[in-house]
C-alpha cells in the first residue's frame, strides 16, 4: 500500500501479496496485466477492516498500471438495500480511489445459471430435494465424512428439468437446491458438495423479479471474478479454505479466464467488532445512533469522526500484508490520524468547561485584537486576528482553589500567561452561597503583551481563553472506547452486547469557542489548543455549531497496551 500517506496511488510497500504479483507480471502471467476488484456486499456500511482490503486492491493494480473494479456481490436481496450501494460508492471514493468499472454481479446473471446448467450437464451438479437440516446433517464433521444425498444420482436429464422449472418458479422457497457433485468424503467441508443455486423469492435492487433463484457466494464469486477477467483475486484469510472451491468451479466450466485467488490476513481492531451483521445489532437495537455513529468503525463513522483519508491509507501501510492474525491496537490508528491531523488541521481556541473570569484593571466596552498563528509549524496557514475583552472564559480544570505545589496554571495569588496575549495574576475568588466558584477577578500586566519591555518575562503556565462577548457557542462530543473490553467477542458465553461502554460519548452543551469559526461547515477539522482535534458535525445548524472530537492530543489510552 502507500509510501505516501497522501497519495493513494504511490508506490506501494514490499509485501508478499505484491511479490506474487510481481512473479506474474515478471513471467508474463496474464500476458503481464493486472486486475483486481473490490467486491463488497451491499448489506451495510462499510467498516474499516474493508478499507485495508481496498487500499491493498487499488494499490496492487496501480502499481503495475492496472485496473481495478468495484463489483456488487448482490446475490442475497433479502439483506441487500439501495441506500448500501450508494454508501460503498462514497466510501471508496471518500479514501481516494476510484474504480474501473463498476459492475454487480447481478450483471452475470444469465451466465452464472447457464454455467451451473453447464455443470449439471456434466454430471458435475444435480438438483437435490433435501432439507437445509438434513443437507448439513449429511455433510459430517471435521472428523466424520459425508454421506451422499439420495439426490446425488438423479439423472442429469431429471436435474436440467428440475433447475429450469426451479427458474420459472415452480417450487417452494427451499424445496429444491443445486449442489456441485464433489467428494463428501473430502477433508474440506466446503468441497462436501456445496449448495450452488437456492430458491429465493425476493425483488431485487437492479433485476427486480426476473429472478427467483440466486447463486450462493461461492459460486457467483469465482465465476464473476473470471467473467471480468480478474487476474489476482484478493481476499481475507477466512477465504483459504474456499480456495480449493473456487478452483474447482473454474476447472470445470468453459471459461477461459482462471483468477489466482492469494489470502491475507483482515484488519482487527481492539475496543470494537469488525463485522457488519454485528455492527447492524448495534444499529438495530439502538446501542448507537445509526451506520455513522462517530464511535463506530465504519468509514462512514470515523469520516464523521473527522478522519482523514490520508490517515486511514497510511495506517494499513504501517501495519502492512501478512497471513497472520492479530488484534490491532486503536491507539495505532489514532496515532496516524493525530500525526496527518498535527500537520493539515489550523489551530483555534475553545474552553469546554468555561469558568468566567473578568480583567478588573481591564478597559471597559474596549476589545483588543492579538494575532495568532492559524499553524505554528506551518507560515502558509497564514494568522488569524483573536479578539480579547475585560471578562474572558478559561477552562474550569485550568484553576485550583487549593493547588498542589506542582501545578502551573492559575490559582489564588498565581500567575498564568494568556495564550497569545499577556500575563494575568489571580486576585479574588467569587463563590455562590453552595461555595461553588462562579468566576475569577484577575489583574492583566500590559507590559507582557508583545512588542512591549516585559513581553520576555517568563511564567511556568500558560491557558487557553475565549473572549466572553465574542464567544461562539457551541456542543461539543467526546468520545471514548465503543467497548471496555479489548475484544467483545472472546467470551463466547456472552452477548458482546454486554461489554459495551455506557461512557462511551459525553455531550457538552455550553462550550465556547473564539469567533473565528462563527462560519465553520460540516466538516471542517481543527485543533483545540491544549485540548485536541475536532470536527464540524453534520448536526450543526445557523444557531449552534456542534463539535466531534476527533482524537486527543495524546494516547492517553497507551496504559492498555499489551
Amino acid at each position: 500500500m502507500s509510501n505516501n500517506s497522501n497519495n493513494p496511488e504511490s508506490t506501494p510497500v514490499t509485501h508478499f501479496i505484491l511479490n506474487r504479483i510481481r512473479d506474474d507480471v515478471a513471467a508474463g502471467k496474464n500476458g503481464g496485466n493486472v486486475i483486481t476488484r473490490f467486491p463488497p456486499e451491499p448489506n451495510g456500511y462499510l467498516h474499516i477492516g474493508h478499507a485495508k482490503s481496498i487500499c491493498l486492491n487499488f494499490s496492487m493494480a496501480k502499481e503495475f498500471n492496472g485496473c481495478t473494479n468495484l463489483r456488487f456481490d448482490d446475490t442475497n436481496p433479502l439483506k441487500e438495500e439501495a441506500l448500501f450501494y450508494e454508501q460503498i460508492q462514497n466510501d471508496v471514493r471518500w479514501l481516494g480511489f476510484e474504480w474501473t468499472e463498476l459492475r454487480h454481479a447481478s450483471d452475470y446473471f444469465q451466465q452464472l445459471y447457464d454455467y451451473a446448467r453447464e455443470l449439471i450437464s456434466n454430471g458435475k451438479a444435480y438438483v437435490d430435494s433435501l432439507p437445509a437440516e438434513q443437507i448439513r446433517e449429511y455433510r459430517g464433521t471435521l472428523t466424520e465424512a459425508g454421506r451422499n444425498s439420495p439426490d446425488r444420482d438423479r439423472p442429469v436429464e431429471q436435474s436440467l428439468d428440475l433447475f429450469e422449472r426451479m427458474k420459472n418458479g415452480e417450487f417452494a422457497d427451499g424445496e429444491l437446491v443445486v449442489r456441485a457433485r464433489i467428494d463428501m468424503a473430502s477433508g474440506n467441508i466446503n468441497m462436501r458438495d456445496p449448495v450452488i443455486y437456492r430458491i429465493r423469492r425476493a425483488h431485487h435492487q437492479l433485476t427486480g423479479d426476473d429472478w427467483c433463484i440466486y447463486p450462493m457466494y461461492d459460486f457467483a464469486h469465482c465465476v464473476s471474478d473470471a467473467i471480468e477477467g480478474i487476474t489476482h483475486s484478493l481476499c481475507t484469510l477466512e477465504f483459504e479454505d474456499h480456495r480449493p472451491l473456487y478452483d474447482w468451479i473454474l476447472d470445470n466450466i468453459s471459461i477461459d479466464c482462471h483468477p489466482q485467488q492469494i489470502e491475507f490476513a483482515r484488519g482487527n481492531l481492539d475496543f470494537t467488532v469488525m463485522s457488519k451483521r454485528r455492527l447492524r445489532q448495534l444499529v438495530d437495537q439502538g446501542h448507537v445512533d445509526g451506520w455513522d455513529d462517530p464511535r463506530m468503525p465504519t468509514i462512514a463513522g470515523i469520516r464523521r469522526r473527522g478522519y482523514p483519508p490520508a490517515a486511514v491509507r497510511q495506517f494499513w501501510e504501517s501495519v502492512g500484508v501478512s497471513k497472520s492474525e492479530s488484534i490491532i491496537p486503536m491507539g495505532v490508528l489514532e496515532n496516524a490520524v493525530r500525526n496527518e491531523l498535527n500537520e493539515t488541521a489550523p489551530r483555534v481556541m475553545a474552553v469546554l468547561r468555561p469558568l468566567k473570569i473578568v480583567l478588573t484593571n481591564f478597559p471597559e466596552n474596549e476589545t483588543h485584537w492579538v494575532e495568532a498563528a492559524r499553524h505554528p509549524q506551518n507560515p502558509d496557514f497564514g494568522q488569524r486576528k483573536v479578539p480579547i475583552t475585560r471578562e474572558l472564559y478559561i477552562e474550569q480544570t485550568d484553576f485550583m482553589l487549593e493547588a498542589p505545589k506542582k501545578f502551573f496554571r492559575l490559582k489564588p495569588g498565581g500567575e498564568v500567561r494568556l495564550r497569545n496575549a499577556f500575563i494575568i495574576q489571580c486576585n479574588q475568588v467569587i463563590q455562590d452561597a453552595d461555595g461553588h466558584i462562579t468566576e475569577l477577578h484577575c489583574s492583566y500586566d500590559p507590559d507582557t503583551i508583545s512588542g512591549q519591555p516585559g513581553a520576555s518575562r517568563k511564567v511556568k503556565g500558560t491557558i487557553h481563553w475565549v473572549s466572553a462577548e465574542h464567544a461562539v457557542n457551541a456542543e461539543v462530543r467526546l468520545y471514548d472506547r465503543l467497548f471496555n473490553a479489548t475484544n467483545p467477542l472472546a467470551d463466547k458465553q456472552r452477548d458482546f452486547s454486554e461489554f459495551l461502554n455506557p461512557n462511551s460519548l459525553e455531550t457538552i452543551a455550553d462550550a465556547v469557542i473564539e469567533p473565528s469559526m462563527a462560519d465553520a461547515n460540516a466538516g471542517d477539522i481543527c485543533q483545540f489548543e491544549r485540548t485536541g482535534y475536532f470536527v464540524v458535525d453534520q448536526d450543526s445548524n445557523d444557531n449552534r455549531l456542534v463539535f466531534n472530537q476527533t482524537v486527543a492530543l495524546r494516547d492517553t489510552w497507551a496504559k492498555f497496551a499489551g
